[in-house]
């Protein structure tokens, strides 16, 4: 296994994020990778928010994993300051060999960075293995959380 670089995604990163996105049975149902103009459009959006951060992880010159982390200023729990972990995907071949420990590690060590005093995540409830990882990685199951689609 080479280096791995964890920095801010770009628009030549958007094929592989979206790729990986559509890598399982629910993304498939929800991402089209045969047109990439709202991906791009979003990181844009994303990219001049100062409370967003988009990241990538790359090994040897190829996207391996990605996730988005979103710092929330509020006023509930003092005043405290949160963050939101999203769209956590790693790539197929990568699964198993710690990257994706390695990615919530980094938005917890930048959510501490942010000022935030909490960290929280949603997973599908179908996704039992991914809530047994998060469990392991000290998150707890707290809460029903709810979406209205619109």
């Amino acid at each position: 296994m080479g280096d791995l670089e964890m920095r801010a995604a770009v628009a030549d990163d958007v094929p592989a994020i979206v790729a990986m996105l559509a890598d399982d049975p629910l993304g498939a149902q929800r991402e089209s990778p045969d047109d990439l103009t709202p991906y791009l459009t979003a990181l844009e959006r994303l990219s001049t928010d100062p409370n967003q951060r988009l990241i990538v992880a790359v090994r040897e010159g190829r996207v391996v994993g990605t996730l988005q982390l979103t710092i929330i200023p509020g006023l509930s729990r003092r005043g405290a300051t949160r963050s939101i972990i999203e769209g956590v995907r790693i790539h197929a071949d990568e699964r198993g060999s710690g990257l994706g420990t390695r990615l919530i590690e980094w938005a917890i060590e930048e959510s501490r960075g942010q000022g935030c005093q909490l960290v929280q995540l949603t997973s599908d409830k179908t996704r039992t293995d991914a809530h047994r990882f998060y469990e392991r990685l000290g998150f707890t199951a707290s809460h029903t959380g709810f979406k209205l689609q619109l």
